[in-house]
């Protein structure tokens, strides 16, 4: 038996790699249509125009879905594990809470374009990534509860890195994202989808006067610094749920199916009969 066929470890398998491709392929699409600059566009930007706006949508639609049962598979695990700890079961269901939320923004940002709904788009990427960081923030706190009888140390050490990881990106996203869309480098900023680090912008200062605004290593530069900090958080998200792997190896869910009834089509009466003689049956 492989490694990721032990136990439920494809589910977290699953999301990192559908989720990884589904910001390569719509990238190259992107690229090789010209719809953005080769150099780290924004990861939403690659998912604006047709074709790749439809790849986009699809693969992060089913990456909500993979999430959604990942989560829901940890939050089982420690439920199982730590059954008469009140602190960890409500650390636990706010965790699966938040997972949740998180994986509804990230359907917000498949369905919703950055250059057609803008703050709708924005309202899932704080779900996504800021709830989505609390997320990962009780997750660590449960590690660290249940280390080291039920969690090793190492788990905890690297959950905690690749939390403060996510943390770093969100700053350095946030700090240059405010620069950059402060109205000094222009307007529109939301619609461009290609960026010249020689950009030259006009703008009137009086008295019919025009001067021409070197831009060199200004706006590029809070660009670049954004994009660079997109694409480094979406990846320590995506590092955050490898570390599920060895965790998912050892549970496993199954459905038990719970029969009313021998038909379907009973009417109320024969279907209360039915059930009462099922269960003189069973106590037989």
């Amino acid at each position: 038996m492989w490694w990721f066929q032990q136990g439920l470890s494809f589910l977290p398998v699953a999301l990192v790699v559908w989720s990884a491709a589904s910001f390569v392929f719509s990238y190259i699409t992107a690229i090789v249509l010209h719809h953005v600059d080769p150099l780290v566009p924004y990861i939403s930007d690659t998912g604006t125009i047709p074709p790749e706006r439809c790849l986009f949508g699809i693969m992060l639609n089913v990456s909500t879905f993979l999430g959604m049962a990942t989560m829901y598979v940890r939050y089982k695990q420690v439920s199982a594990l730590s059954p008469e700890k009140p602190k960890i079961l409500r650390l636990n269901k706010l965790g699966l809470t938040l997972g949740w939320m998180s994986c509804f923004g990230l359907c917000i940002i498949a369905n919703f374009q950055k250059c057609v709904l803008y703050y709708i788009h924005v309202l899932g990427a704080c779900l996504t990534f800021g709830v989505g960081s609390i997320y990962m923030l009780v997750q660590t706190i449960l590690s660290y509860l249940m280390q080291p009888e039920l969690h090793s140390k190492d788990i905890f050490w690297a959950r905690l890195a690749v939390l403060l990881w996510s943390c770093s990106s969100i700053l350095s996203m946030f700090v240059s994202s405010v620069v950059l869309y402060s109205g000094l480098y222009g307007q529109n900023l939301v619609q461009k989808l290609h960026w010249d680090p020689q950009e030259r912008v006009s703008d009137w200062v009086g008295n019919g006067v025009q001067i021409q605004l070197d831009l060199e290593g200004q706006g590029y530069t809070p660009h670049i610094i954004s994009t660079v900090s997109e694409w480094s958080l979406a990846f320590s998200f995506l590092s955050f749920f490898l570390t599920y792997i060895r965790d998912f190896q050892k549970i496993s869910l199954r459905a038990v199916v719970s029969l009313q009834g021998q038909t379907l089509h009973e009417s109320p009466g024969s279907f209360r009969a039915e059930e009462q003689a099922l269960l003189i049956a069973g106590s037989i």
